[in-house]
């Protein structure tokens, strides 16, 4: 009997446990995703493009696997590629605030 109650008793926390992988995962991967596209509109493309196809990368292989049910390693991967594109962001700004202005054009001409 008490066999019987312990596992009615531990079912439902197994479940909810089990069920906190995919979550955690898709979490983290819109994380990146977000991460990413602020890192490509800050121009990391040009300024700091190491950063950025490590995130596309890290972000690619997170996709791969929670494909394959590994959450625990896709949450890693996930991590990796936001970490990686905040990087890209901040190199990115950094470079565009500190790249010279453009020079004026002198009056009268083009």
């Amino acid at each position: 009997m008490h066999r019987l109650l312990a596992a009615l008793l531990l079912s439902p926390a197994l479940l909810l446990a089990s069920g906190c992988g995919p979550v955690q995962t898709t979490a983290w991967m819109m994380d990146a995703e977000v991460a990413l596209a602020s890192a490509r509109t800050a121009g990391a493309a040009d300024k700091a493009p190491y950063e950025l196809t490590s995130a596309e990368l890290y972000l690619h292989k997170a996709r791969e696997e929670l494909g394959y049910a590994e959450y625990e390693v896709a949450v890693d991967c996930a991590r990796k590629a936001t970490r990686h594109a905040q990087e890209a962001r901040e190199k990115a700004l950094k470079a565009a605030a500190t790249a010279p202005a453009p020079a004026k054009a002198a009056p009268g001409k083009p």
